[in-house]
């Protein structure tokens, strides 16, 4: 069993989606989308060790040798990936079986879950995939299906989010596909492993470089990339809380991973940042996008929103990272994906939990919610400092190694809009902050404390924060590994 684990990854919960839906019974559903993102986790972790420990994997679905057939590639960069897509469900799963009852009418529950195990896959076939066409399928999976979830909000404005993210997100993934083909009428294959290997011996030609410029605007809207983000706040605003905390952990992750594997296995970094000169358009949106979203997110009411516009900044830090186009810039935004998770997941979690006892995730509902909810608003404390990167948590770690990237190009510049992003990023944690904990409880205010399974499951990700903030070695290490075999210098 172990030696079809790629392809098991991804079809076990492809199977499971339909008998969520089918069996019309909530509990029931949540048991299977339950016993699916556990099995993803679980897979995910397995060819994370394997990789690590012997090297890549691939698997010829059908026994047919790419580039005949289609081909699994698991190296580190994308086992990361898979890693943290399996994680962020699992984690987010068992959350799920309250806030969901709370949040989307019972007759909607299964077919939520079995749209929930549809766009796992999808993120995780994205991830997995060596063919550049089943990236573009995987992709519309996991899209179609995040629509449907942010649809499922109860405030009428998600139906007008979920429709601005399908606009947008068709005209990303009608980008990619055209890149996709021009690259096969050039090369004829759609394999990643030929592909990097063909593209290099072409003789130079203007084909190549617009197939380079639409997958790069295509993924960068994927990503929310400023200034093509216009899609993200809405969507995580007005999705119900599950679907916020899952889609901000794990859909822009996998992205910036798409954006990794395009610009550095396939075009390769000389071509990317050499001739096409990307780092030039990159750092310059990256910086923009940490300084203006953190300034955006400062003014903003609603938690959930402000929260978004910090999930854009966030994202510049990623992109800044890669856009150094160095073994340390690139370990610093590799190691962000996962961070981010962590943190973002802990944040909109917390959220989750105030939406089920107030119904509001609005500023001025918070007043005194500390006392009333002291474990929930721990959390957002927790996962606030994060986002700063207050030393013993995973935020530091990561802007850590992005100023140290910075500096060792002699980018000072850049490593003061890092420290600036932090200290924007403390003004609008305090604003929760303070309304939570220095201002008193509405005296009519018959407010308790979450309910446990959704405590357990956010405080989950508040200790990894820490964890893996205090003992970075594990994560920094196969950062470092990802990089170093996206650079070619790395088996």
């Amino acid at each position: 069993m172990s030696h079809h684990l790629p392809v098991l990854l991804v079809v076990i919960p492809l199977v499971a989606a339909p008998f969520a839906a089918l069996v019309n019974r909530p509990r029931v559903s949540w048991a299977i989308a339950l016993g699916s993102a556990w099995w993803a986790f679980l897979a995910a972790f397995a060819l994370l060790r394997q990789v690590m420990a012997d090297g890549p994997i691939h698997y010829a679905l059908g026994d047919w040798a790419a580039p005949y057939g289609i081909e699994y590639v698991v190296d580190p960069a994308n086992a990361w990936v898979l890693l943290i897509v399996g994680m962020i469900a699992a984690v987010v799963t068992p959350y799920a079986l309250l806030s969901i009852e709370r949040e989307v009418p019972d007759a909607r529950i299964p077919l939520f879950y079995a749209a929930f195990i549809l766009c796992m896959t999808g993120l995780l076939g994205i991830a997995i995939t060596g063919d550049v066409f089943n990236v573009f399928v995987f992709l519309e999976i996991s899209s179609l299906s995040a629509y449907a979830l942010i649809a499922l909000g109860r405030d009428r404005r998600a139906l007008t989010a979920s429709y601005q993210y399908l606009i947008m997100g068709s005209v990303g993934a009608t980008f990619i596909v055209i890149g996709i083909g021009l690259l096969y009428v050039m090369t004829g294959t759609l394999n990643m492993a030929d592909l990097a290997q063909i593209l290099p011996e072409l003789e130079p030609n203007r084909t190549i470089p617009v197939a380079f410029t639409f997958l790069t605007v295509g993924i960068t809207l994927k990503l929310a990339l400023f200034p093509l983000h216009l899609w993200l706040p809405n969507a995580y605003t007005y999705a119900p809380s599950v679907v916020t905390a899952f889609i901000a952990s794990t859909a822009t992750k996998v992205a910036v991973y798409l954006l990794l594997r395009f610009f550095f296995t396939i075009f390769g970094a000389s071509f990317s940042f050499g001739e096409m000169q990307l780092d030039k358009v990159l750092m310059p949106l990256a910086l923009v996008a940490i300084l203006t979203m953190s300034i955006v997110a400062i003014y903003q009411d609603n938690v959930k929103r402000l929260l978004a516009y910090s999930s854009v900044a966030q994202i510049g830090y990623m992109v800044l990272g890669i856009s150094l186009a160095s073994a340390l810039g690139l370990t610093a935004g590799i190691l962000h994906l996962f961070n981010h998770a962590l943190m973002k997941g802990a944040l909109f979690m917390a959220m989750g939990c105030v939406m089920y006892r107030v119904g509001s995730v609005r500023i001025e509902r918070m007043n005194g919610l500390a006392r009333a909810m002291p474990w929930t608003m721990a959390a957002f404390v927790a996962g606030g400092l994060s986002i700063i990167g207050v030393p013993l948590t995973v935020g530091f770690i990561s802007k850590w190694y992005l100023i140290q990237a910075a500096l060792e190009q002699g980018l000072w510049p850049v490593a003061v809009v890092v420290l600036v992003g932090s200290l924007l990023a403390v003004v609008y944690v305090w604003k929760v902050v303070e309304v939570a904990y220095f201002r008193d409880l509405d005296a009519d205010a018959d407010i308790q404390e979450a309910p446990l399974s959704m405590l357990i499951a956010t405080w989950a990700l508040v200790l990894a924060n820490f964890w893996f903030g205090i003992d970075a070695s594990a994560t920094t290490g196969v950062a470092r590994r990802a990089a170093e075999v996206l650079l070619g210098v790395g088996s």
